[in-house]
């Protein structure tokens, strides 16, 4: 199939599915006229990328995942070094939502403390 019907059966722009190429996520073939060919598998790989980003994952992880994946949503099997990844990106994500908590929190205080003024520059 094209790049335009797989973008139409999968909802991803071609542009989104010619990134996902540059990155390595995705691989079609070549018509004898240049053009993209995917393959049957190809929604289902699109739709394991968008699983894996839905999870939060950078493209550069991905692709070292996509060999582990299996199925749509997608499934993932004990691959070398997977778990080892996943742990990682999971401490990482853990630690921005520490950063972030302790943020809205220090932003909730100046809220709560923040009084009416009369000053000219706090109507600007």
């Amino acid at each position: 199939m094209r790049i335009g019907e797989l973008a139409r059966l999968t909802g991803v722009s071609t542009r989104l599915l010619r990134y996902y190429e540059e990155q390595g996520l995705l691989t079609p073939a070549r018509s004898a006229a240049g053009s993209r060919e995917y393959g049957e598998d190809a929604q289902v790989r699109v739709r394991q990328i968008r699983g894996l980003l839905a999870a939060g994952l950078p493209t550069r992880v991905i692709a070292g995942i996509l060999p582990c994946a299996s199925g749509p949503l997608p499934a993932l099997e004990a691959c070398p070094d997977l778990l080892a990844t996943l742990r990682g990106e999971l401490t990482e994500l853990e630690s921005r939502i520490g950063d972030l908590t302790r943020s809205r929190r220090a932003l909730a205080g100046y809220l709560a403390t923040a009084r009416p003024t009369t000053h000219a520059y706090a109507a600007a």
